[in-house]
């Protein structure tokens, strides 16, 4: 299967460090690997409702936000979470997104879970703090996900910007996005599963 790349840009802010940063990275791959950009932002999608005890799940629409990002999702081999560090983790419009994908997993005929089992997740964040530790829930956050979804994960690349186009200044940050995607990707683990090794 060639290689289909879905970058979800979970910014508040067009053009802001972390997609700057995820842009540098994806300038390196193959010019015959596909990429889609859906800016968050741009593709609201509607607050997520647990209904896994009280109703059925159906297909969303064909039209609207929520069906866009599903079928993206779906075609995708690599998955690319760009979010600027929130809080100590992803931003609300890109939890909002991954929210989604509970409902996709109990929707009838979709096979979510077992269509994106075997596919790739990546981060790519900007944060203020000079120290990466601080980014930890982040990439546990990617991290669980993929392990729970059976999903290879590439890891997360992170670069330093508060200020408009700060990273473009963090020469590290731009060394690293020109190999990000050049890596093979291990299955996910959860922490625990690690340990026990």
């Amino acid at each position: 299967m060639s290689r289909r790349f879905l970058f979800v840009l979970g910014s508040a802010r067009t053009g802001g460090n972390t997609e700057l940063l995820a842009r540098t990275a994806a300038e390196q791959l193959p010019g015959d690997v596909e990429q889609r950009w859906i800016r968050l932002a741009e593709h609201p999608l509607p607050d997520f409702v647990d209904l896994r005890h009280d109703a059925d799940h159906v297909r969303p629409p064909r039209d609207g936000s929520t069906s866009l990002l599903l079928d993206a999702t779906l075609a995708a081999t690599d998955i690319v979470i760009a979010s600027p560090l929130y809080w100590y983790s992803v931003s609300g419009l890109t939890k909002r997104y991954l929210d989604h994908w509970s409902g996709w997993l109990r929707t009838p005929g979709l096979d979510f879970k077992a269509t994106l089992a075997g596919r790739t997740l990546w981060g790519i964040a900007a944060l203020a703090d000079r120290e990466p530790s601080v980014a930890d829930p982040y990439v546990g956050t990617l991290n669980n996900s993929a392990a729970y979804m059976g999903m290879r994960f590439g890891g997360v690349l992170l670069g330093n910007g508060s200020g408009p186009g700060d990273v473009l200044k963090d020469a590290d940050a731009l060394t690293r996005a020109k190999t990000f995607f050049e890596r093979e990707a291990p299955l996910a683990r959860f922490p625990y599963e690690t340990a026990a090794r």
